[in-house]
């Protein structure tokens, strides 16, 4: 009997030891299978997908309200009146009966739009101190999520009145403001300088926003309401949030799945300096009396200024001087921005390779991807007015548009360049006074743009 209990107990412990050893080797395999899923998908790549997606979704729910306006105001529009009378749109037509418009005023709606970048531009400082104190995962997260609820509250708000709209505006604009700095906090501990210009062009996913709000807020107008535009961004912006919470991470080292050899790659090609400056205090009056510093915020001020022309008036412009009915509107708004990623990725490797072959010297390739940026664009802005042709000043439009965005292998690029320990924070001040031409461009606009109809 005693034989017969323990030769149980052996086959017990003998199918136990299988178990675990079956246990054992799915796990191996798994760990093998996420190994070579992470070697292909390297964690860079990753924070490249979140930067650009986070930045195109962050520009759809910052400028779904710039084509909106135009159907939300539509009784203030001559050619709309005309689009309707004609009922080239039914469904606009219907939305105009039913009183699904307001009248505001140009000036109102230029303060709609600016009333985002002025606590946009409030919030640079505090963005900057916030993803030290709190890590970019956090900082960047959070100020996504509210930027996205703000957007599924805007249809509400309008039955209200407009200053509740301002005020909602307010409300994402300095949200909004939190996630420049901090992702750029998080460049100088992730991306060697070799990768430093490719990986600024993640940023140009704002280009793809802009472009796939007015196509896509075109359509959905033209077909829909513009209730469902806002709808539509906000949405997505909460969809995007989920995924950054499960994929994004302040440093390598917090990384679970970064492989082994990527880490040691990141560890031997970042600065001395980033990695001593975890916890350090931020030296402010060192940034403040920064003449590089002071030169990219001055010089990239220009650039925003006419960037916001584009982006602020383009569809308003679209509508109003060139007669294109919404969803014409939209894709020719839009596809400008689109392309212009493709070229801000262009721009960027050929500095990245200028800077390997060392072509001339970094600040030089600086200095030249910013003169093209702001040079040429400032150039072909002022002849948007006096051309007759409509496809040659698509075209220059077009050009205009794809050039602004080289200023990322340039001004924009050169933070990281020359603080890579504390780029988030000046960036933060470089920021606080470029991105005031944000608010000062359509609050200009406004107030000189009387009659919207005219020339």
């Amino acid at each position: 009997m005693s034989n017969a209990n323990d030769s149980a107990k052996s086959r017990s412990t003998d199918v136990k030891y299988l178990v675990t050893q079956e246990g054992f080797s799915e796990e191996i395999q798994q760990s093998n299978l996420f190994h070579k899923f992470n070697a292909k998908v390297p964690a860079r790549f990753v924070l490249y997908f979140l930067s650009c997606s986070g930045f195109l979704v962050s520009f759809m729910m910052r400028n779904d309200i710039n084509i909106a306006l135009v159907a939300m105001t539509a009784k203030n529009s001559t050619r709309l009146t005309e689009i309707f009378q004609t009922n080239e749109s039914a469904t606009l037509s219907s939305a105009l009966a039913s009183g699904d418009t307001f009248d505001w005023s140009p000036t109102v709606k230029s303060v709609i739009g600016g009333s985002f970048f002025v606590c946009y531009v409030l919030s640079q400082v505090v963005g900057g101190v916030a993803a030290q104190h709190f890590g970019t995962k956090h900082v960047f997260g959070w100020s996504q999520f509210a930027t996205a609820f703000g957007s599924l509250c805007i249809p509400f708000a309008a039955d209200l009145h407009y200053s509740v709209v301002i005020a909602i505006r307010c409300i994402q604009g300095f949200a909004s403001g939190l996630t420049w700095p901090a992702m750029y906090a998080v460049v100088g501990y992730w991306i060697p300088l070799s990768e430093r210009s490719r990986f600024m062009s993640s940023f140009q996913g704002f280009s793809i926003g802009i472009g796939l709000t007015y196509v896509i807020c075109g359509f959905i107008i033209d077909n829909f309401s513009w209730r469902y535009a806002f709808f539509t961004t906000g949405s997505l912006g909460m969809l995007w949030c989920f995924l950054w919470y499960m994929l994004a991470y302040n440093t390598p080292h917090e990384h679970p799945r970064i492989t082994d050899e990527e880490l040691e790659y990141i560890e031997m090609n970042i600065g001395v300096e980033v990695k001593e400056s975890v916890g350090m205090k931020v030296p402010w009056k060192c940034i403040f009396t920064s003449l590089p510093v002071w030169a990219i915020s001055i010089t990239t001020f220009g650039r925003i200024w006419i960037h916001y022309v584009f982006i602020f008036y383009g569809p308003s412009f679209m509508t109003n001087i060139l007669k294109f009915p919404f969803q014409a509107n939209g894709f020719l708004s839009g596809m400008p921005f689109i392309c212009s990623y493709l070229s801000s990725v262009v721009f960027c490797c050929i500095a990245d390779k200028m800077v390997l072959k060392e072509v001339m010297s970094l600040t030089n390739i600086r200095k030249l991807f910013t003169a093209f940026s702001q040079i040429i664009p400032g150039i072909l802005i002022f002849s948007i007015g006096y051309i007759n042709n409509i496809v040659v000043l698509l075209i220059i439009w077009f050009i205009a548009v794809t050039y602004i965005t080289a200023s990322y292998a340039g001004a924009m690029a050169n933070i990281v360049d020359i603080a890579p320990n504390l780029a988030g924070q000046v960036l933060a001040f470089c920021q606080t006074i470029h991105m005031s031409a944000s608010f000062l461009s359509p609050l200009a606009g406004g107030f000189i743009v009387t009659s919207e109809p005219s020339l």
